[in-house]
């Protein structure tokens, strides 16, 4: 029983560090991508999952080199679903709510991350890959069609925002640290790690706002062209006053979390 534990948790690791890479080198991508729209060298379409996946696949190799990156978002979305399925948390009091939570958040993470790599093989085999447009059709199909759609629109709107605030959470707190090897690490590079995963999750934090805040308008309103992705936030934040250097800063902020998952994948106490 016990070699059984250790082989399943070796391959639950495994599959968190392909994962793990696969998400910093999509996050690495957005990050040089925004840094490009914010400076007028790229339109903001680039600089969204989607839009990092397709000028990926334009590089030499670029249909390997998606497909490769589709199986590590792939490998993301199983290690989060196994860890849903046979995590087993504190059954006392309010660390019971908090660890269904943490179990709701890890559903949900891996049912995104399907979606993600599905976007990635639709882009290395030549389908296309979607954007603001294909957001714009799903909501206004959930708002038309089915029961409560604009309800449960409403209610995916104020969940990103939910999921910003537990982002902004995470770079006050730093508890990202705690699923280190830290001994691992030395003093210095400790404190950078520390650093990169602060300005990720920041960055994280604001993009996943704007995005919440454009669904939830979208409900509000009955308008499903409200509802945008990560390159209308990345867009909207170029508009503002001092746009392209608080957009320049929000990009790399995006890079260093891709390079956070990166070290992630190496240190990670699985």
């Amino acid at each position: 029983m016990t070699a059984s534990l250790s082989t399943s948790r070796s391959k639950r690791h495994r599959l968190a560090q392909a994962g793990l890479i696969a998400r910093g080198v999509l996050y690495c991508l957005i990050g040089i991508l925004a840094i490009q729209v914010a400076f007028g060298d790229a339109s903001s379409q680039q600089a969204s999952q989607s839009g990092a996946l397709r000028t990926l696949a334009q590089q030499p190799g670029g249909t390997v080199l998606v497909t490769l990156v589709g199986l590590g978002l792939l490998a993301y979305a199983a290690w989060r679903g196994a860890q849903f399925f046979l995590e087993e948390g504190d059954e006392d009091g309010d660390s019971e709510v908090k660890d269904k939570v943490i179990r709701a958040s890890y559903l949900v993470r891996a049912v995104v991350y399907v979606g993600l790599a599905f976007t990635a093989f639709s882009v290395a085999f030549g389908s296309g890959g979607g954007g603001g447009s294909s957001s714009q059709a799903l909501t206004a199909t959930i708002m038309k069609d089915v029961p409560g759609g604009v309800f449960l629109i409403g209610l995916v709107g104020l969940i990103l925002i939910g999921v910003s605030i537990y982002h902004a959470y995470k770079a006050f707190t730093t508890d990202f640290m705690e699923d280190l090897r830290q001994h691992e690490l030395s003093p210095t590079e400790r404190i950078w790690y520390e650093r990169m995963g602060i300005a990720g999750y920041t960055a994280r934090a604001i993009t996943y706002a704007l995005i919440g805040i454009f669904v939830t308008r979208a409900a509000v309103t009955f308008d499903p062209s409200q509802a945008q992705g990560l390159d209308a936030a990345l867009q909207e934040l170029s508009q503002t006053t001092g746009g392209p250097w608080i957009l320049t800063a929000v990009a790399l902020g995006l890079f260093m979390f891709g390079a956070f998952s990166i070290v992630r994948a190496r240190y990670l106490d699985e």
